[in-house]
C-alpha cells in the first residue's frame, strides 16, 4: 500500500515528475528567449532611427568635367604598380555623330565597389571580401586565380595579374584612404571630375552631389548597387569593353 502511494505521488496527471520538471524548464527558457528577442527588436528599431556612424565610401564622376586626358589611368598604374596590358582604372572612349558633326564621349571606368558585390559571392576561397566601409578587396594569399570572380563581375573590372597569376582590381587606394588621403586618381584629375568621400556623411561633397544631382549607375538593373556614380552619363557608353586607351 505504501509503495502504491509513493507511485501516485511521483506522477502528475499521468506524466512522470521528472518529465514535468523538464517541460517547465523548457517553457521558462522559451519565455526568456522571447523576451530577449522583443528587446532586441526595440533596439534595432531605435538604431534605425539614428544616423549611421559607419563610413560608406563612394565616388562620383562628373562627366561634364572629364576631358579624356587619361591622367587617372596613369596615376593609378604608378601608384599601384599595375603591369602593362592590364588596368585598374581606364577611360572608355566613344565617338558619336556623323562627319563633320561628331563628338567624342569619355567614360572613366573602375571597380564599382558594389554594395551587393557578385564577385564576393562567387569567390570559392573567400579571397574577395567587402570591408565594413563598403570597399571591396582581395586577399592575395587566398586567391588561386580561378577567375570565377572575373566572370561574375558584370563590369569587367577585374584582371588576372600576368606575373602573380592572381586577380587584381581597383581598391579605392585603400592604403591612402585609411590614412585620410583621397585615391590617386582623384588627386590627379585635372578637371576635378572625380570626387571621393563618405556617403554617410551629409556634409561631404560626394553625399551632397548624390543628393542634388541627377546621377547614373552602370547596370543598376542587376541589383549590385554600385558605389560609383556618374553625372551626365550617356547610356550608350555602358558596356563590357575594358581597354580603349
Amino acid at each position: 500500500m505504501e509503495m502504491k502511494e509513493r507511485k501516485e505521488k511521483s506522477t502528475e496527471q499521468g506524466v512522470p515528475k521528472r518529465e514535468c520538471s523538464f517541460q517547465r524548464r523548457e517553457m521558462l527558457k522559451a519565455g526568456a528567449i522571447g523576451a530577449l528577442a522583443g528587446y532586441a527588436g526595440v533596439g534595432t528599431a531605435l538604431a534605425a532611427d539614428k544616423p549611421s556612424s559607419k563610413k560608406r565610401y563612394a565616388m562620383v564622376i562628373d562627366l561634364r568635367k572629364c576631358v579624356g586626358c587619361h591622367a587617372c589611368s596613369v596615376a593609378c598604374k604608378s601608384e599601384n604598380n599595375v603591369p602593362l596590358g592590364v588596368w585598374r582604372s581606364w577611360v572608355k572612349q566613344t565617338e558619336r555623330g556623323k562627319f563633320p558633326n561628331t563628338r567624342r564621349h569619355f567614360l572613366p571606368r573602375l571597380c564599382n565597389h558594389c554594395q551587393e558585390p557578385a564577385c564576393v559571392q562567387a569567390c570559392p576561397t573567400r579571397a574577395s571580401y567587402q570591408r565594413p566601409d563598403g570597399v571591396v578587396l582581395i586577399r592575395q594569399k587566398r586567391c588561386i586565380g580561378c577567375k570565377l570572380c572575373m566572370s561574375a563581375c558584370p563590369y569587367d573590372a577585374r584582371f588576372l595579374h600576368p606575373d602573380k597569376k592572381i586577380v587584381g582590381k581597383c581598391t579605392f587606394c585603400d592604403h591612402r584612404i585609411d590614412k585620410g588621403v583621397v585615391p590617386s586618381c582623384v588627386n590627379t584629375c585635372q578637371g576635378r571630375a572625380r570626387i571621393f568621400g563618405d556617403l554617410n556623411d551629409p556634409t561631404s561633397e560626394v553625399a551632397k552631389l548624390v543628393a542634388r544631382e541627377s546621377i547614373q549607375q552602370l547596370k543598376p538593373e542587376l541589383g549590385t548597387k554600385p558605389r560609383v556614380f556618374y553625372i551626365a552619363s550617356d547610356a550608350g557608353l555602358a558596356g563590357r569593353i575594358r581597354k580603349e586607351v
